[in-house]
């Protein structure tokens, strides 16, 4: 998978965010729509794209949704 592909399916994630406002370089925590629940959709997005499972607390280390996407990308 692609960061671009990840970034689209990540953005698709927010219901009230438009996705182009969604990039790789986004400190997704800093968006009005953020929050554990949609924490929780994240972290069963990259289990379902890659099979890997990422941690809340890793998840929270992250700033960027490419640090998301690297962090996913090599469990």
């Amino acid at each position: 998978m692609t960061l671009e592909e990840f970034v689209k399916g990540f953005a698709e994630l927010f219901d009230e965010t438009e996705p182009d406002e969604i990039q790789a370089t986004t400190v997704f925590h800093d968006l009005d729509e953020w929050s554990s629940l949609t924490g929780m959709a994240v972290l069963a997005y990259v289990k379902s794209i890659t099979g890997r499972t990422i941690s809340p607390a890793e998840l929270r280390e992250c700033v960027t949704v490419e640090d998301v996407y690297k962090l996913s990308m090599i469990r």
